[in-house]
C-alpha cells in the first residue's frame, strides 16, 4: 500500500529586502549629521533570496531530516511549514495537524503557568479539553517539570522551556511535528529521549517528522530521507546516508582533507611532535588507495618531533569514523603494550590490521599522538578518506548482509 503525501512543497521561494549604505556611519552623531545634509537621500535595496524554488514532497509516516549550513534557509523553510512566515511564492500542502517545535519561546504564553500553556497548545490544534486531559499526566512526566507545571513559564529555564514544548509537541497528537535545532539546549539524557519518541511518533503512530539538526549521527539514526540545503536551493530528499556523504564531503570536508597535513589548522596538542602524512599499504608493502574489505591493511603515519627533542613514552592512535562523524573504533599503541620511545627527527609509525572489519563505505581516518600522557597532535577533521570496496571477507564467495551495519565479523558456528 503506497503512503499519502503529507507535506507537499512547490516553487517555494522567500525573499527579503536588505536596505544597503553607500556610506559607513560608525556614531549616532555622523548618521544625524549624513541625514540633515542629505534628507532625501535613499538607502540602495538589494533583494536576498532565503529561498529559491523549493520542490519536494515528504510521505505519511516518514521521518525526513533537513541538513545545510548556517544561512542555507533550513528555519526560514520551517518557518514556512509551521504558517508562521508567508512565501514570496510557490505553494505549500499539508495534509493534517502541525505541531512545531522552531526556537525557544517560540508557543508559549510566558505569564501562563506550564499546566495553562499545555491547553492553550492543544486548543490551537483543535483538540478538545478532553484529549489534552488524557494526554496531560504524559506530557508532564516525559518533560520532567512536575514540580514547576503551576509556575508561570517565564520563570523556566531554557532547558526546562524547551522539555515541556517537545512534550507537549510530541504528545498533542498532530500528524506533522517539525522540529528545529533547539534539542541542543536540552541535556544528553533529554536528547535521547526525544530522539527516540521522535522514531515512535512516526513508526508506531504514523506521524510525520521534520526534523533539521547539525547532529549528523542523529540524523543518520533517527531519518530515513534527508534535504540538503545550500544558499537557499534545495536537493531533493536521498537516502541518508548518500545525502549525509554528499554535505559532508561536498560542502564541509573535502576541502579539509585535501589541504597536505602539514598545512592543516585544525589541529590541537603541544606540538612536541606534529603528524605530517598518511598513506596506506596492502601486505605486500604496497601504496593502495582503496581497502577490501577482509584484506590486511598498514596504516602509515609520517612524523616531525621538535627540532632538538628527544621523546619517550609515546602513544599513538588511529580511529574510524562515519562522515556524519560517528566514530567506530579507536586503536592507540599503548591498548597493545606499545609505547615509543626515545624518538627525535623524522619517522614513521606503523599500525597494521588484520582482516579489515568494515563493510564497503566511505569513512575517515583519524590520528592523535600522546606523548606522556599530554596531548601532542590532533588534527580534528582526521588525516585522510577510508574507501572500502567489498571483498571475499569470509572467503567463502559471501559479501556479507548488505544492511546498514558498518562492521564485518567472523565466528564459529556449532550445533547438530
Amino acid at each position: 500500500m503506497s503512503l499519502g503525501i503529507a507535506v507537499a512543497v512547490r516553487g517555494l521561494s522567500k525573499s527579503y529586502m536588505i536596505a544597503r549604505d553607500e556610506e559607513k556611519h560608525y556614531t549616532l552623531a555622523e548618521a544625524f549629521a549624513a541625514r540633515l545634509k542629505n534628507p532625501l537621500n535613499q538607502r540602495e535595496r538589494e533583494i536576498f533570496w532565503a529561498l529559491n524554488d523549493v520542490s519536494f514532497d515528504v510521505y505519511e509516516g516518514e521521518v525526513v531530516g533537513i541538513i545545510g549550513r548556517n544561512g542555507a534557509g533550513k528555519s526560514t523553510l520551517l518557518k514556512i511549514l509551521s504558517r508562521i512566515t508567508e512565501p514570496t511564492s510557490g505553494t505549500v500542502e499539508l495534509y493534517g495537524r502541525v505541531s512545531s517545535l522552531l526556537e525557544v519561546g517560540t508557543g508559549f504564553h510566558p505569564e501562563l503557568t506550564g499546566r495553562e500553556n499545555i491547553f492553550l497548545n492543544g486548543a490551537i490544534l483543535g483538540m478538545r479539553k478532553a484529549e489534552i486531559r488524557r494526554q496531560f499526566d504524559a506530557i508532564v512526566d516525559f518533560s520532567g517539570v512536575e514540580q514547576f507545571i503551576d509556575t508561570p513559564v517565564k520563570r523556566y529555564s531554557s532547558g526546562m522551556y524547551v522539555r515541556l514544548a517537545f512534550a507537549v509537541a510530541a504528545h498533542l497528537s498532530p500528524e506533522i511535528l517539525i522540529v528545529d535545532e533547539v534539542l541542543a539546549v536540552g541535556d544528553a539524557e533529554f536528547q535521547r529521549k526525544c530522539l527516540g519518541k521522535m522514531h515512535d511518533v512516526a513508526t508506531q503512530e504514523g506521524r510525520t517528522v521534520l526534523f533539521v539538526s547539525h547532529n549528523m549521527p542523529a540524523v543518520e539514526n533517527l531519518c530515513g530521507r534527508v534535504i540538503v540545503m545550500d544558499r537557499g536551493s534545495a536537493a531533493q530528499p536521498a537516502e541518508t546516508r548518500i545525502a549525509i556523504r554528499h554535505y559532508l564531503e561536498d560542502i564541509v570536508g573535502s576541502a579539509v582533507l585535501a589541504t597536505p597535513l602539514t598545512q592543516r589548522t585544525d589541529r590541537t596538542g603541544s606540538g612536541a611532535v606534529r603528524l605530517t602524512g598518511s598513506h596506506m599499504e596492502d601486505a605486500g608493502g604496497q601504496r593502495i588507495s582503496r581497502i577490501i574489505s577482509g584484506m590486511d591493511v598498514t596504516f602509515v603515519l609520517g612524523y616531525a618531533c621538535r627540532p632538538g627533542d628527544q621523546l619517550s613514552k609515546v602513544d599513538v592512535g588511529i580511529s574510524v569514523q562515519t562522515n556524519a562523524d560517528q566514530v567506530l573504533f579507536v586503536l592507540y599503541s599503548g591498548y597493545t603494550g606499545r609505547l615509543f620511545g626515545p624518538i627525535s627527527g623524522s619517522g614513521e609509525f606503523r599500525c597494521t590490521i588484520s582482516q579489515f572489519p568494515m563493510a564497503p563505505g566511505s569513512y575517515r581516518l583519524g590520528a592523535r599522538v600522546m606523548v606522556a600522557g599530554e596531548e601532542a597532535d590532533w588534527p580534528r577533521d582526521g588525516v585522510c578518506e577510508l574507501e572500502v570496496v567489498a571483498g571475499d571477507f569470509y572467503g567463502t564467495g559471501s559479501q556479507g548482509y548488505e544492511g546498514t551495519s558498518p562492521f564485518m565479523i567472523t565466528g564459529d558456528w556449532s550445533g547438530a
